[in-house]
């Protein structure tokens, strides 16, 4: 096992690797950036080191100096959480190339699963249902034509070096085709320094459904169920729950093998998460693999016990699973809301700042916040809006509900706007409560509700 592991990122995932660092008796240190001065992360660890000014590309993009801060601190590993650089093939490359253990994928995994068109042929090779599309890159108009003319409109228009919504337009109309294209081609070019575009059919409506597998170097492949993360805006999560409350066990246990099958297939080593794309005939196809853990990996964890950040590092550190398959027992069921400093009713529009005053809630079985956030902390305006997960864990679907709405209750948050009264009446939309929402449910209906809910109070008083 490792002595010491550095951190590569902050906020509540910085947080949540360090805890499980110190459980394991591992040593860890930080890094941070001038605008996280006073952050959590860095006053949990056992050192910390600064690389860097507030802008995400001179501190936690900054190879170099996340390195040298591994190097100088003698770290053995370095964890990279999500986002930042956890899906950078570079970064695991220059980690092996200096005797610094990447915990994740090797550098070739990140670069086959990277390019969405080379992820969908080796899942073809895998026997995994893959989305109709394109089974190769395109760069000019051209060749977007031919390719939708063979599946039809409407299409999805996607970076191969994408990801986060970034380069990704959908078409519904020919149109809007061409001027569609070059938007996200731009934006690719601009993102990821790539150009390459791929389409696929549109499946709607949709469930995105998504299964956890975990991975080890002595062959142990074994998945944790499925999670639904269908509630979504722009391309972006907001509420997860475990197992999908729509799925049948057929489909269930059908898409958590494709799952298995799909590791294997790419020689998959640590944890990621294979996306699906369910239609209303429980039909799924194979929309991705996301190479890291997951934001929502909490709600698995609540459903299973396993213990996901742990388990990463054990792989990375090369011992075995602690766990099979068939001692996998799903228990329940989980929700996650992800709190952001937004203002949801001026477009969900980012509300940096000091956090005057903070009470989290507590108490009772089943209940887990991760975070980073306190009273008196600031949440700067240069990284992503989310300054909490509330996790709660329940029986049954209706208790796992009902705690979280508790728990959003309970929940003050002083200083900045943040989406908790949203994510409160969002559990009690009919669409939520009937299990039944798909990708579209959130920004065609319960936004609009919501909204026109808020309005009509507003003119009340």
């Amino acid at each position: 096992m490792f002595e010491k592991i550095l951190v590569a990122n902050r906020g509540e995932i910085a947080v949540r690797i360090i805890r499980a660092c110190k459980e394991l008796g591992i040593k860890t240190v930080a890094v941070y950036s001038t605008a996280d001065e006073d952050a959590l992360h860095m006053q949990l660890a056992d050192e910390a080191v600064c690389i860097g000014p507030p802008k995400a590309s001179d501190s936690y993009l900054n190879i170099h100096n996340i390195l040298s801060a591994a190097v100088l601190t003698g770290a053995e590993a370095i964890h990279p959480g999500f986002g930042f650089l956890s899906e950078n093939s570079l970064f695991a490359a220059m980690c092996e190339e200096v005797n610094i253990t990447f915990i994740g994928p090797d550098k070739e995994t990140i670069e086959q699963m990277g390019n969405k068109s080379n992820a969908r042929e080796m899942m073809q090779k895998a026997d995994v249902p893959v989305i109709p599309g394109s089974n190769s890159s395109i760069t000019t108009i051209d060749d977007l034509h031919e390719h939708v003319q063979s599946i039809g409109l409407p299409v999805i228009i996607k970076a191969v070096a994408g990801g986060g919504g970034k380069g990704m337009r959908m078409v519904f109309d020919s149109e809007q085709l061409e001027a569609s294209f070059l938007q996200a081609q731009s934006e690719s070019k601009a993102a990821f320094n790539d150009n390459r575009m791929y389409v696929e059919k549109i499946i709607t409506p949709a469930k995105h459904i998504e299964v956890q597998i975990l991975a080890d170097h002595h062959g142990n492949v074994i998945h944790l169920g499925e999670r639904d993360c269908s509630l979504q805006r722009n391309h972006q999560k907001i509420v997860e729950e475990a197992p999908s409350f729509s799925l049948t066990d057929e489909a269930r246990k059908n898409i958590c093998m494709s799952a298995v099958r799909a590791a294997q297939g790419v020689g998959y080593k640590n944890a990621g998460t294979i996306e699906f794309l369910v239609d209303q005939n429980e039909q799924y196809y194979f929309m991705e693999m996301n190479t890291r853990i997951q934001v929502e990996h909490p709600i698995t964890e609540m459903i299973t016990q396993v213990d996901i950040v742990k388990e990463q590092i054990r792989i990375a550190a090369g011992l075995s699973l602690t766990v099979r398959q068939e001692d996998i027992e799903i228990k329940g069921h989980a929700i996650e809301c992800r709190i952001n400093a937004e203002n949801p009713a001026f477009n969900f529009a980012p509300s940096p700042g000091e956090v005057t005053y903070l009470n989290m809630p507590s108490g009772g079985l089943g209940l887990r916040v991760d975070t980073a956030m306190f009273a008196g902390g600031m949440i700067p305006p240069h990284y992503d809006s989310m300054i909490a997960k509330i996790i709660t864990h329940g029986q049954t679907r209706e208790d796992a509900v009902r705690k979280m709405i508790r728990a959003l209750d309970e929940m003050v948050v002083e200083g900045i706007q943040t989406n908790l009264d949203f994510q409160h009446d969002l559990l009690s939309h009919k669409a939520f409560e009937s299990g039944e929402y798909t990708t579209e449910t959130l920004s065609q209906q319960i936004i609009p509700d919501w909204l026109n809910e808020k309005e009509a109070e507003n003119e009340a008083i």
